[in-house]
C-alpha cells in the first residue's frame, strides 16, 4: 500500500469515527430531550401569529421541564418558519425530520395543516421512525373528516363546532336580524362561509344574511371598502373567521368608521384588535374560544393565575390566549407517560379516546377522529371585569357556554389504524 493510500484510509477512518461520534451525540441527545418542530409563519405580514404560539408553547414546556419533565426528560419547542406557505409547511417538516424530530405542531392555517397531515402520511408510509403532528388551531373540519389520519390530532375545536354553538346563541338574539360575512379566501373562511350560510337559516329563517365576502389573506392592507359595503347592506351584525392582522386591521377600520355593527368572532380576543377598538368595542365584540383572561375567577379557579399572570406580566401586553396550547402539552405527556414510551405510535394509541379534567370542565379525545372536545365559551368584550385585554381597559365576559360534549358534531372519519 502506498502512503498516499495509507493517508487516505486514516482520512476516510478518521471520518467515519467522527461521524460516528456525532451520531452518537445526536442520538443522546434526542434521547435525553422530546423535540417538538414548532412549523409556523414567523416572518411577513402574519409573523405575529407565529410569534404569539411560540411563546405559549415555550412557556409551557418551561413549567413542565420545571416539574420534571417528561418520564425525566425536558421539551425543548423547535421553530421552524413556514412563510404562511404550505409548500414551506413540508419543506419545515422534511428539515425537522432530517433532523430526528418525531413530534410536529402547527395551526395558524388549515391550508398549512392540510399540508402536513399529507406530509406526515407520506413519510409514515415510507420510514419506520413514525412522525406525530399536534394540530393546535387549523379548525376546517376537512382535516378530522375526510383528510383525518391517524398520525394527527386536532386539539382546537373545528369551524363547524364553533358556528354551531355561535349561530345558536345568536338564533336566539332578537338584535341579529341582519348578518353580514367577511372572511378569508382559503379553506377556513370558506368553510365558515358555507356553514353560516346552512346554519343560521335552520335556526331562525327570519335572519338574512346580507353580504357575504372573501378578502386575499394577510395582503389587504385598507379594509375600509369592506366596511363600506357592510354599512350600504344595513347589516347589524358581522361573522367573521379572519385571524392575525387580518382581524385586527378589519376590526380597526369597523372603529375607525364608527361601524354600529356587533361583531361575532373567533379570533377578536389578540394581537391588538380590543386595544384597536378601544371604547367602541364595548358590548359589540363577541368571540368563541376555550378560555378568556377573566374565565378562571368565573369558574371559580383563581389559583390559574399563578401560571397565566407571568406569562402576561414577562410578554405585555401580549396575554395567555392558546389555552389549548397547554392542553394540548398537558395531554401529551400525560400520553407518554400512561405509555411509559415517547414512540409516536404508542403515545397516539394512548391519545386516542383520552379523558383529561381541565379547570373549565372535562375535555376528551374523540377516538374515531383524533378532534378534541372541550368547553367552548362566547364572551363579550366589556369594561365589567377584573382583568382587561392586551391593556385595553376592556376584557371578556362569559355570556354563553356549552360543555365538551354538547359541542360534538357527527364525523365521516374512517380511521387506518397501524398495528402497535
Amino acid at each position: 500500500m502506498s502512503k498516499k493510500t495509507a493517508r487516505m484510509h486514516l482520512l476516510s477512518s478518521l471520518v467515519l469515527a467522527t461521524a460516528g461520534t456525532f451520531g452518537a451525540m445526536s442520538i443522546a441527545s434526542a434521547q435525553d430531550t422530546i423535540k417538538i418542530a414548532y412549523i409556523e409563519t414567523l416572518s411577513g405580514p402574519m409573523a405575529n401569529t407565529g410569534d404569539l404560539g411560540l411563546k405559549h408553547f415555550r412557556y409551557k414546556a418551561e413549567q413542565i421541564n420545571e416539574q420534571g419533565g417528561i418520564l425525566g426528560k425536558k421539551i425543548e419547542i423547535v421553530p421552524f418558519d413556514n412563510k404562511g406557505s404550505p409548500q414551506e409547511s413540508l419543506t419545515s417538516l422534511r428539515q425537522a425530520a432530517d433532523r430526528g424530530i418525531a413530534y410536529i405542531t402547527q395551526g395558524n392555517g388549515s391550508h398549512n395543516s392540510a399540508a402536513i397531515i399529507s406530509g406526515v402520511e407520506r413519510h409514515n408510509q415510507r420510514n419506520p421512525n413514525k412522525l406525530l403532528f399536534m394540530n393546535f388551531s387549523g379548525v376546517d373540519p376537512v382535516l378530522t373528516n375526510e383528510q383525518c389520519s391517524f398520525w394527527h390530532f386536532r386539539f382546537d375545536a373545528h369551524s363547524e363546532m364553533k358556528l354551531e354553538v355561535m349561530t345558536e346563541y345568536m338564533a336566539n338574539s332578537p338584535e341579529v336580524k341582519k348578518v353580514f360575512l367577511v372572511n378569508q379566501d382559503y379553506a377556513h373562511g370558506h368553510q365558515i362561509s358555507r356553514d353560516t350560510k346552512r346554519l343560521l337559516p335552520q335556526k331562525n329563517p327570519n335572519i338574512e344574511i346580507v353580504g357575504d365576502i372573501l378578502h386575499p389573506i394577510g395582503r389587504v392592507k385598507d379594509f375600509s371598502p369592506y366596511i363600506a359595503q357592510i354599512r350600504a347592506s344595513g347589516a347589524d351584525t358581522v361573522i367573521t373567521g379572519n385571524w392575525g392582522n387580518d382581524m385586527t386591521l378589519l376590526i380597526k377600520a369597523a372603529a375607525d368608521a364608527n361601524l354600529n355593527a356587533k361583531f361575532y368572532t373567533y379570533y377578536a380576543g389578540g394581537l391588538g384588535a380590543p386595544a384597536a377598538l378601544g371604547d367602541a368595542g364595548e358590548g359589540r365584540v363577541f368571540q368563541i374560544t376555550e378560555y378568556h383572561r377573566n374565565l378562571p375567577l368565573e369558574k371559580g379557579k383563581p389559583e390559574l393565575y399563578d401560571f397565566i399572570l407571568p406569562f402576561d406580566e414577562k410578554f405585555a401586553p401580549i396575554n395567555w390566549y392558546y389555552e389549548r396550547v397547554g392542553l394540548q402539552l398537558d395531554m401529551l405527556k400525560q400520553a407518554m407517560e400512561q405509555a411509559e414510551s415517547t414512540d409516536p405510535t404508542k403515545v397516539a394509541f394512548a391519545l386516542e379516546g383520552m379523558t383529561i379534567e381541565t379547570p373549565y370542565g372535562e375535555a376528551y379525545m374523540r377516538k374515531s377522529d383524533h378532534q378534541l372536545m372541550q368547553p367552548l365559551f362566547i364572551s363579550m368584550l366589556t369594561k365589567d371585569v377584573k382583568y382587561d385585554t392586551e391593556n385595553s381597559g376592556l376584557g371578556f365576559k362569559t355570556i354563553a357556554e356549552a360543555t365538551a360534549e354538547e359541542t360534538a358534531t357527527p364525523t365521516s372519519c374512517v380511521m387506518k389504524r397501524p398495528s402497535l
